[in-house]
Order: structure tokens, then C-alpha cells, then sequence
């Protein structure tokens, strides 16, 4: 089958596309025919070597993926071969910018059928890290006001829905270039963080700030004045520490996120009610996965990629 993988970490040069051999699913393994793998930064952390992460070489990226079951190995039930699905694959193990992968079967779940199944690819991390981040970490509820600072990626745009969803005020910082998407998504205020200071546009304190930007740690610990007493800061940025006030009660939680079957289920379940959009900005063939990370290591990737094998 054809890949995408790394012998060595290293630039976007190490990344080499061609023949490699299938895998064949383990006790308790699917193997899914690829639709599309979807491009993370962590991908691109991983193969520069900066990213601690301990994988193995050579390594096949693309920790998200969607496809069809073409094998299935003892000790699984509950999947068929042909049955559409997504998965959030064990990121230290071989992913799915290849034809082929195989996954524990415990990490995947039916694909959502309202969007096409290789658009289903751009799902699994980003919006368990949204869901993650707000609720299990921010413990967001109803009727409280947050903050999304860096909410035009692909992570704020779902955290905008889940928390608009939840019955939250949704504050969200983003570009010109983003700010309608981000409204569309629903947030009640965007602030253009590019034109105005963060804490003088906020009519008030909120309860959770959820921080998505590689913003520098000193703007960071200032913006957590804008959490009242009690609140919590949320960031998603784990190479700097989140900053909190542990004089004024403000709690610091840092977001790894993490395989959940029964959210992934969930989240597959609000797309095909409509009540979460999954964005694809571009769609590229898998020999073109170097250059991407090229592109991404340059800081020019908008939006989300998905892979076609």
C-alpha cells in the first residue's frame, strides 16, 4: 500500500511517500481502507521531534481518521466489515495517512452519515479537545460567560457550538479574517484582537477563558484578570504553562486531550442532528502530505486539511 512516513524526525524533508507493507489488525484491532486522514499540528510536532510523544520508527502520522472496516481480528464485536467509521488513533502508534491502518476497536465509532465519509476525518481530536476543554476541564454549565481566546481555529469553532449549545455567553477573540465564521458558529461577541486590548473590550468578568492561541506568557498571565474569583483558565497550549490566581481562587488547567468512546459518539451525534459543523477548508492526495507540513511548519495552514489517500 502507498504512505506517507518518517524514518528519522526531522524537517518536512524526512517525510518520504511510497510503498509500504499493510498492516494486519491484532487481537482486538480493526483495519480500516482509508478515506482520509486529517493534518494535525501534533503531526507536525511529532515528526520535528519536539512534541514528547514517544513513537516509534519509522512512523506513519495522522492520529485522525475516517474509512471503512475491511478486516476485523479476534476478540472485537459489535463491527462488521463495510461499516463506515472515524477514530482518534493512539498517537504514539501508526496512523492513517496511508491506504490502510489499523486501530484498537475500541477506539473507533460510527462515522456521522449526514457529511461525506471523508469529511469525517476533520472530527475526532478537535472536537473532543473543544469538549474536553470546556466541560471536563472548565466545567462550563449554563448561564456562565466565556472567554475563547484564538476561537478562528479549528478547536474555537467547535468550542463556540458546544458552548453556545451548553447555554453558555460566548466571548471570542479572532481575526478579521475569521470573525464571521466564528459568529456564524455563534459566539455573542467577537473581539478583533488584531485592533483592540482584550481586557478594555470585555463588559465584564468571566468564568471560564479558554485559550487556544500561541499567545506570549506574559499577555497570558495578564488576561487572567478577566476571570472573575472562582473561575477557571483553560489552555490548550501545553508547551507554556497556563497561568491562573490562586489568591483569588483562579484555577489552571492545561488540556491533553484524550480517546473517549462515548463522546466521540456523542459528537457524531450532534453533526448528524445538525447542531455541530465540521469545517473542511482543503482536501489534498496523500503524495502531497510533505509539502503540507512544510507549509505547516512555516505557520501558513488555515483551517482544516484532510488527506486523500
Amino acid at each position: 500500500m502507498q504512505a506517507v512516513q518518517f524514518h528519522e524526525v526531522g524537517g518536512p524533508e524526512v517525510l518520504q511517500y511510497g510503498e509500504v507493507e499493510q498492516p494486519t489488525p491484532a487481537a482486538g484491532q480493526v483495519r480500516l481502507r482509508v478515506a482520509a486522514s486529517a493534518y494535525n499540528a501534533a503531526d507536525n510536532g511529532m515528526r520535528a521531534g519536539f512534541l514528547p510523544i514517544p513513537i516509534q520508527l519509522p512512523h506513519i502520522p495522522g492520529y485522525d481518521v475516517s474509512g471503512t472496516v475491511d478486516a476485523i481480528a479476534e476478540g472485537v464485536t459489535g463491527l462488521t466489515v463495510g461499516d463506515a467509521v472515524i477514530a482518534f488513533l493512539p498517537m504514539d502508534r501508526d496512523g492513517g495517512a496511508a491506504e490502510s491502518v489499523v486501530a484498537p476497536a475500541e477506539a473507533v465509532v460510527a462515522a456521522p452519515t449526514s457529511i461525506p465519509l471523508a469529511d469525517a476525518a476533520a472530527l475526532p481530536s478537535v472536537a473532543l479537545t473543544a469538549w474536553q476543554a470546556l466541560f471536563d476541564d472548565g466545567r462550563l454549565t449554563a448561564g456562565q460567560r466565556l472567554l475563547v481566546v484564538g476561537a478562528g481555529g479549528v478547536v474555537g469553532k467547535y468550542a463556540v457550538q458546544l458552548a453556545k449549545r451548553a447555554g453558555a455567553h460566548v466571548i471570542a477573540t479572532a481575526s478579521p479574517r475569521s470573525a464571521d465564521a466564528v459568529r456564524a458558529a455563534g459566539a455573542d461577541q467577537v473581539i478583533d484582537h488584531t485592533d483592540v486590548d482584550l481586557l478594555d473590550a470585555l463588559d465584564g468578568q468571566v468564568d471560564v477563558l479558554l485559550n487556544l492561541a500561541p499567545i506570549e506568557p506574559e499577555q497570558f498571565a495578564a488576561d487572567v484578570a478577566a476571570v472573575r474569583d472562582g473561575g477557571v483558565v483553560v489552555s490548550t497550549t501545553a508547551f507554556m504553562a497556563t497561568p491562573g490566581d490562586e489568591s483569588r481562587g483562579v484555577r489552571a488547567a492545561t488540556v491533553f486531550v484524550l480517546p473517549n468512546r462515548e463522546r466521540l459518539t456523542e459528537l457524531v451525534a450532534l453533526v448528524d442532528a445538525g447542531a455541530l459543523t465540521v469545517e473542511v477548508t482543503r482536501r489534498i492526495p496523500l503524495a502531497d502530505l510533505p509539502a503540507l507540513h512544510a507549509e505547516g511548519a512555516a505557520g501558513r495552514i488555515v483551517g482544516k486539511v484532510i488527506v486523500l489517500p
